[in-house]
């Protein structure tokens, strides 16, 4: 898709705080607030937009340990695969589970309260996932960078 400097310096400011008006954004593209609203809604057509949400502090809520965890299934069949993901969608503390390349399967990002929910996490509902061949847990000291943010 080809976007032109206005739509991408657009989408850089509203990944930066989508609750701006169009009003202010208008004033920040010297476009009228007509056409940046024309914009936003071409964008959200063509799905570069998909949604928005708020970013929670993590902490406010105890949910600050952030554990990556690397799965490996016991075989890579279609059946173990599907299996495991339908039950992955359904894990409520797992925030994003990416299908990767490598050593491991997978890999899961979850947030839990601190290292006891995240034992009884383990114990109770993850290697309770049918075809699961090990697991490798890796906790976060310090979050260096963290943005949701894609530059353009």
């Amino acid at each position: 898709m080809n976007l032109d400097a206005t739509d991408k310096k657009l989408i850089s400011l509203l990944q930066k705080d989508s609750k701006q008006t169009t009003k202010q954004l208008s004033l920040q593209l010297n476009l009228s607030v007509t056409a940046v609203y024309e914009r936003i809604k071409k964008l959200e057509n063509l799905h570069v937009i998909e949604k928005y949400v708020a970013i929670i502090n993590r902490k406010k809520i105890e949910k600050a340990f952030l554990v990556f965890c690397h799965i490996k299934l016991v075989q890579h069949s279609i059946e173990y695969v599907t299996t495991f993901e339908r039950e992955i969608l359904k894990l409520r503390e797992v925030s994003e589970c990416f299908h990767v390349s490598g050593e491991y399967d997978y890999i899961l990002k979850i947030y839990v309260k601190d290292m006891d929910e995240y034992r009884n996490f383990m114990v109770s509902k993850l290697t309770a996932i049918k075809y699961i061949g090990s697991t490798h847990s890796t906790f976060a000291i310090e979050e260096v960078k963290n943005t949701t943010t894609i530059s353009l």
